[in-house]
């Protein structure tokens, strides 16, 4: 599979500036290396675009780079909510999506995201797509609370479901191994998702609302 991503991001991801500085910034700062593979950032883009998303949430900010990718997908006609629970990432963040040109396009929520969710739920916000990229042993709550939020034919995307391969490995569990398999399944079988899990970088699931 290595390979395989390998020769992905070869042939159909180019050089980004913008993106790499972001990765150099969150290694400078001593932060996980744990941003979306250069394919998943590529295919969020085109999944917000093709979806003409203009109301974006965003579960985790980490240092911008899923961000500018969405945000990239929405060009001037769309707004980014990311939830971030670290107050300096949502910093760091702001800085880059700001650089790249979003710099008024995007909020910030921080704290818990699960009472950021709360929140927005009290507010009457709803939105046209979501990506979930943070802690995974609460996947199955954010896609509930998403749920409540999503428009009709809404998109819902969440990475690292394959855990490293090892939900399709027997034998080899790793940390989040068991939440993803059961985050999985319930996005398969739930009645008002239509999905579908795409190994592209740590594999991103993607889901389209049915109300």
């Amino acid at each position: 599979m290595e390979e395989i991503h390998s020769y992905i991001d070869k042939v159909f991801v180019e050089q980004d500036e913008v993106l790499e500085g972001v990765l150099a910034a969150i290694n400078e700062k001593g932060m996980r290396p744990i941003s979306v593979s250069p394919a998943s950032g590529k295919l969020l883009t085109m999944l917000v675009a093709m979806a003409e998303a203009e109301r974006v949430l965003e579960i985790g900010a980490l240092g911008g780079y899923s961000g500018i990718c969405l945000a990239r997908g929405f060009g001037a006609r769309g707004h980014l909510t990311s939830l971030e629970l670290e107050q300096d990432y949502a910093e760091l963040a702001n800085a880059h999506l700001a650089k790249a040109g979003f710099g008024s396009q995007v909020d910030y929520l921080t704290g818990p995201a699960l009472d950021s969710l709360a929140k927005l739920k009290g507010q009457g916000r709803t939105f046209d797509f979501f990506f979930i990229d943070a802690d995974k042993v609460n996947y199955e709550n954010y896609l509930a609370a998403c749920l409540e939020l999503a428009e009709d034919r809404a998109l819902i995307v969440a990475d690292n479901v394959l855990a490293g391969g090892s939900v399709a490995a027997v034998g080899k569990e790793r940390q989040h191994t068991e939440a993803m398999k059961k985050f999985n399944e319930t996005a398969a079988r739930h009645p008002q998702l239509e999905s579908i899990l795409l190994p592209v970088g740590d594999g991103l699931l993607v889901a389209r609302v049915k109300k």
